[in-house]
């Protein structure tokens, strides 16, 4: 790209870009040049933006969070409507795509990138899962309130099964997501107790 040339939304162009690259190469071939590479802008336009590499990666997670913000918001009006069973599958589903396992993988992978996010997030427990979880201990709080589970439910340990099971299942399939059904069963069988007892 000349220089001096103005590029419109950079930040989320080279967003875009970062998110391109992981799909397609994973998170170790994520590097300043890549990225750069890919969003087809001079070099030093990424540092024109962000303190460094690392403030970059970071941005590019708290992306991701805030687009679970976006889909915490939508879980939670779907409860008391269609069954909590088929709720959590299309959140799982919708969590897991291809993108935010990538970015997970970035999180564990890159020591500094985890250090940087805890300094201005949650101490403990990994970025993106994190909030997921939480995503899905409000849902399920609600579900309870409505007495469509167990009023004794443990919504955060139940949260916490579902996220480490759905990531398990989605994680390292290079995109392809888990067959039919996959999904649904894992859920139905981590909230069978807390359904059935709410007829108690």
């Amino acid at each position: 790209m000349p220089t001096g040339v103005h590029i419109r939304d950079a930040r989320r162009q080279l967003l875009d870009a970062a998110e391109r690259v992981l799909l397609r190469d994973g998170p170790n071939a994520l590097t300043s040049r890549a990225v750069t590479i890919e969003a087809d802008v001079a070099k030093g336009v990424l540092h024109r933006h962000f303190a460094d590499f690392d403030d970059f990666l970071a941005e590019l997670v708290r992306d991701r969070i805030a687009r679970i913000g976006a889909q915490a918001a939508a879980l939670r009006d779907s409860a008391g409507t269609g069954t909590v069973a088929g709720n959590l599958t299309g959140a799982l589903t919708d969590l897991f795509d291809p993108v935010a396992v990538a970015i997970v993988s970035l999180i564990i992978f890159r020591d500094e990138l985890r250090a940087r996010l805890r300094r201005n997030g949650p101490a403990h427990g990994v970025p993106v899962l994190t909030e997921a979880t939480a995503m899905i201990a409000s849902y399920l709080t609600d579900e309870c309130e409505l007495g469509r589970i167990a009023v004794d439910a443990d919504a955060g340990s139940l949260a916490l099964s579902l996220i480490g099971a759905g990531h398990l299942l989605f994680a390292g399939r290079e995109g392809i997501p888990p067959e039919a059904g996959a999904v649904d069963r894992v859920v139905t069988t981590v909230i069978a107790d807390v359904v059935q007892r709410r007829l108690l």
